[in-house]
């Protein structure tokens, strides 16, 4: 019963682990899921997606979803 943790871009040279598995029970949300797989607070702006789709950090997930995080894109 987990969920799969990916983190991007400069999010992954900043975190710990950055293909991690969280518990499925101890996590509701992507930002619970944020707060299972590390102990950094989450920046604010940052993309979630879950099972590929965008979605918000209050979105729910679920057993076996696979949850990513990017950093803010910028460009010009």
């Amino acid at each position: 019963m987990t969920i799969r943790v990916k983190f991007f871009a400069s999010l992954r040279e900043q975190i710990t682990n950055p293909n991690a598995e969280v518990d499925s029970s101890l996590a509701q949300t992507v930002s619970d899921v944020w707060k299972q797989a590390t102990d950094e607070p989450m920046p604010p702006h940052v993309l979630c997606s879950v099972n590929l789709e965008h979605q918000e950090a209050t979105a729910p997930v679920a057993d076996g979803d696979e949850v990513a995080f990017f950093p803010p894109i910028t460009g010009g």
